[in-house]
């Protein structure tokens, strides 16, 4: 989702993704998707624990695999950001209910511990191959899109295509379907009759309160990074680019004029009304500017205008440019990918010699709240080298690696740590409050939190700019979790094999 935020975001709303307006508003809408999303997938996805626990792992799995796919299928359909927004709410119920029936399942098929958390680890880590598949699939739509069957939205764009991929996992479940076994230790007891119900309520009994709660708020720490952050990477970006911005802007708003008499009319009011301010401030290098630009820009277009075969020229390069941007930040997105996937390998290794589950959860805490705040207010920024915004770029690449790194593989660890806290009959239920209400309802809110911060740093350094602002409102999200999360990780109890062996 990150990849298509601002592509579909922009056609739904009818903005222009590069200006401060279009920004604003495409910014708005993704905090509007992520909570909604975020709050139908923590309270479904609850649900979906304690049908995991009623009805069994295998069952809850294969049809919130089911209503991902369907939801990632119609989303790539959508006609406006709210119908956008429910489909990406139903996405992510499946994509919630998955996560706590899958990783019950896996934890119940494997009791030997050392094979278990290889499992667990391991496993997990494919989920960062997915995302790497994801931005594949995205570059890859970007440069062939002419190409595909068209959608009936008038122009192709990318987003729609890469939302309609999401299909494709669902492929091979109608065919393994009759193979998957149940858990046999929640088959077991239901068979014996001595399968509990499972009670949300005893998560806060003596034995239970200190790890839900515990739990519940690192996952929030986590999720608050990787939302209130990392996805918000590709709308930084083209801060680092000035110049694909420019060649864009260049061609669009002339193409935009040219083309019809109502566009060459507006194009000309602007000019005028900026001629007029710039002649009231003279001593305003801003206004002079800025009037000097439209003006140009009205010339090109009125010279452009009954003229297709230019109008036509301005169109394709604005095209041209806009994917060559949309490129541009898959691949930085890309490194992100890599990252989250080296991470979790790394973790789902360390993962069978650390005993300690503070110590290892330290091991990647520690170092991200050092790294990654720089990496968002330097790189990021366009801080680290001023004056020099490619270089920039290119160190951010490796910053966003390092953030990657560091935090996604804290989603592997929840995998393997939650499911040696909670008995048979309470593991879905368990692990789904912490996933869900800790996670993907209290964690996400770090990227409405970003997106509140983001006037406010552009307020009190008006000389950052939009994108710069982001990065430093991403930056202090960063900053202000994983401080929490390490101070949280203390109160981490060890969990005992014993209740993972039961």
């Amino acid at each position: 989702m990150p990849l298509v935020n601002r592509p579909a975001l922009a056609e739904l709303l009818h903005v222009d993704r590069y200006t401060d307006a279009g920004t604003n508003d495409i910014l708005r809408w993704t905090s509007y998707i992520t909570w909604s999303s975020a709050v139908c997938g923590g309270v479904f996805g609850l649900l979906g624990g304690w049908l995991a626990d009623r009805f069994g792992r295998r069952t809850v799995l294969t049809w919130s695999i089911l209503l991902f796919a369907v939801s990632a299928l119609l989303s790539g359909f959508s006609t406006s950001a709210m119908m956008l927004l429910v489909l990406r709410c139903t996405t992510f119920i499946g994509v919630c209910v998955e996560f706590v029936a899958a990783v019950a399942w896996l934890a119940e098929l494997f009791p030997n511990p050392k094979q278990r958390e290889s499992v667990l680890g391991y496993t997990q880590a494919f989920s960062s191959i997915g995302g790497l598949l994801a931005t594949g699939s995205y570059l890859l739509i970007n440069l062939y899109v002419a190409r595909l069957p068209s959608l009936g939205f008038g122009e192709q764009e990318a987003w729609r295509w890469t939302l309609i991929s999401g299909v494709i996992p669902a492929l091979p479940l109608i065919f393994i379907r009759p193979f998957l076994p149940e858990s046999p230790a929640w088959l077991q007891k239901r068979n014996a009759g001595t399968l509990k119900r499972a009670n949300i309520l005893e998560l806060f009994k003596p034995g239970f309160l200190r790890p839900s709660i515990v739990t519940a708020l690192l996952f929030a720490c986590g999720f608050a990074t990787a939302f209130g952050a990392l996805q918000l990477t590709p709308q930084m970006v083209p801060g680092l680019y000035p110049t694909i911005a420019k060649e864009r802007m260049s061609n669009l708003i002339p193409y935009e004029a040219a083309k019809d008499a109502a566009g060459l009319a507006a194009l000309q009011k602007k000019a005028d009304a900026a001629a007029d301010d710039a002649a009231k401030a003279p001593d305003n290098a801003k206004a002079q500017k800025d009037a000097g630009i439209l003006k140009k820009q009205y010339a090109t277009a009125l010279a452009a205008s009954g003229n297709p075969a230019k109008v036509e020229e301005f169109r394709a390069k604005t095209v041209e440019a806009t994917t060559k941007m949309e490129e541009t930040i898959g691949g930085i997105q890309m490194y992100q990918e890599i990252g989250g996937l080296a991470g979790r390998f790394v973790l789902a290794f360390l993962a069978t010699v650390i005993v300690s589950r503070r110590l290892l959860l330290w091991m990647f805490q520690i170092p991200g709240l050092i790294l990654i705040p720089l990496v968002y207010f330097f790189p990021a920024a366009g801080l680290l080298f001023p004056g020099n915004p490619e270089l920039n770029a290119e160190w951010l690449k490796a910053g966003v690696f390092v953030a990657g790194f560091l935090t996604i593989a804290q989603f592997s660890f929840w995998g393997n740590y939650l499911p040696r806290v909670y008995p048979t009959h309470l593991r879905g239920t368990g692990e789904s409050f912490a996933a869900n209400i800790g996670g993907r309802m209290l964690g996400t809110s770090g990227q409405f939190l970003a997106v509140i911060l983001v006037p406010v740093m552009a307020s009190h350094w008006p000389e950052l700019g939009k994108f710069s602002s982001i990065a430093f409102a991403a930056g202090a999200v960063v900053l202000i979790v994983y401080a929490l999360g390490v101070i949280l990780t203390f109160f981490l109890p060890q969990p005992k094999e014993e209740v993972a062996q039961e």
